[in-house]
């Protein structure tokens, strides 16, 4: 998988648009040209990471939908209710972001849109310039290839090596494994233990390195499903280059020691 520059997103972020890009792969919300929310149909969202970590009970998130959703504040509901801190939600969400941008930002042949003024539900919880997106998504891009050169594990179902047999692994790879039933894709493994799509996607690069995880053939890949238009829910000065260095490393700790 290779993350790519959207030349519209360079505009839209250069005029400080409102509203919403779609892609083929996923969707980036703006407000005043920074990216505030993102969504992918290969991404676990919000609310799967909350939910599915323990940190909110389910009905606790559908209720602040119903209750400030159509105000566009969901995320100050959460906080202002005390049902998540307001620094364990920022972190939840910037994993949320920079996990759905990096398949949004994916090449793609398909039209790229912009539905100005559109805002998402869930409201501004931190804004991320989007130079800041499409390096992350550049980053992780080239990861992935260094950990493994396959991009076909990403989008193919995963099946267990018979390799495994006898092999030590750790708890948290021993979870991800034992939903590699040769049925499941990595996207729905991340939805299912409630982790980040991308880490999910590194953790089976690596065990695919390791022959734990059989490698399919690269046309063996299928496409990832575009987004549909129904699926899009209508509703400053840019930081330092050392602020934005400084977000990344807090992000990415506290996705090692949480999720």
């Amino acid at each position: 998988m290779r993350a790519a520059v959207s030349p519209m997103l360079v505009r839209l972020a250069d005029e400080r648009a409102t509203g919403v890009l779609v892609r083929d792969h996923g969707v980036l919300y703006l407000a005043d040209g920074e990216v505030v929310h993102a969504e992918s149909p290969e991404a676990p969202g919000l609310d799967v990471l909350l939910t599915a970590s323990g940190r909110l009970r389910p009905d606790s998130w559908a209720e602040a939908v119903a209750r400030a959703g159509a105000r566009h504040e969901v995320a100050r509901f959460l906080v202002d209710s005390g049902q998540v801190p307001g620094g364990e939600l920022e972190i939840c969400h910037l994993a949320a972001v920079f996990d759905a941008a990096f398949f949004a930002l994916a090449p793609t042949s398909g039209p790229t849109r912009f539905r100005y003024g559109v805002v998402h539900w869930i409201g501004r919880v931190r804004p991320v310039p989007t130079r800041v997106v499409e390096r992350e998504a550049r980053r992780r891009s080239m990861l992935l290839n260094a950990v493994w050169p396959h991009p076909a594990v990403d989008t193919a179902p995963v099946a267990r090596s018979r390799h495994l047999a006898g092999r030590a692994v750790s708890p948290r790879r021993r979870s991800l494994l034992d939903l590699a039933d040769g049925v499941r894709t990595p996207s729905a493994i991340a939805r299912e233990l409630g982790r980040p799509a991308f880490n999910t996607l590194i953790e089976i690069r690596r065990l695919a390195a390791e022959g734990l995880i059989g490698t399919p053939e690269e046309s063996a890949a299928p496409a990832a499903p575009p987004v549909s238009a129904n699926a899009v829910r209508a509703g400053g000065q840019e930081p330092s280059s050392a602020l934005d260095s400084a977000m990344l490393r807090r992000l990415r700790d506290a996705l090692e020691a949480t999720l």
